[in-house]
């Protein structure tokens, strides 16, 4: 996948996260990520998280071995408004490290503002390629949940609007360099419109 072209600050941010880690962290601005995850309009996306799971292990299935000969991909997705994150966490493992809570209230602060009202986001999760295929989908699954409920709980983000999904290393972002701290990263992605608004303010899911 790749960043929206509009989103000029979500790729900068991009590489500040890739080149400088937690500095990177302290530079996010939420108002301009929210500003980045709006450049989208109501796209009707029929794919689903649970969709794009069974893609990655129909992908490690149908092509084994220690690495993916190339990243997988989803077309329906490729021009929608994203920003990526870099999250930290402990080795092996799904609990967020302290240095990265800062990071966690700025998505939660750019998902409150009021631009996004009413929009659905996936949470993708991606590892590097240590480890095997299999077990990092699953590591990468237990981290996109993570922060997921770290959003929904303390930070009240709508349960709804929100879904995890784990890539393992399905999609490495410098393949030639499976292991490199790149490609472990966050994506946040803009799926449209997902819930509409009654004349009293009551919540519905879109038709």
């Amino acid at each position: 996948m790749k960043p929206h072209h509009v989103s000029a600050v979500a790729a900068a941010f991009t590489f500040w996260a890739a080149v400088t880690g937690a500095f990177a962290q302290q530079q996010i601005n939420s108002g301009q990520m929210a500003t980045s995850l709006a450049a989208v309009g109501n796209t009707g996306l029929s794919l689903t998280g649970a969709q794009m799971r069974q893609a990655v292990l129909d992908n490690i299935h149908n092509y084994p071995g220690a690495l993916p000969p190339r990243p997988l991909t989803f077309q329906q997705l490729e021009n929608l408004a994203q920003f990526v994150v870099e999250v930290d966490f402990d080795f092996n493992s799904a609990v967020i490290k302290p240095s990265s809570y800062r990071t966690i209230g700025a998505i939660a602060d750019a998902l409150h503002n009021p631009i996004l009202l009413g929009y659905g986001f996936l949470v993708i999760g991606h590892t590097d390629s240590v480890g095997g295929r299999q077990y990092n989908v699953g590591l990468s699954q237990r981290r996109a949940e993570a922060i997921r409920d770290a959003l929904i709980d303390p930070f009240n983000v709508n349960p709804g609007a929100l879904e995890a999904v784990g890539m393992g290393e399905e999609q490495l972002r410098d393949p030639a360099h499976p292991t490199s701290g790149v490609n472990r990263r966050v994506q946040l992605v803009n799926v449209g419109k997902k819930f509409c608004f009654g004349r009293s303010g009551e919540q519905f899911v879109c038709p």
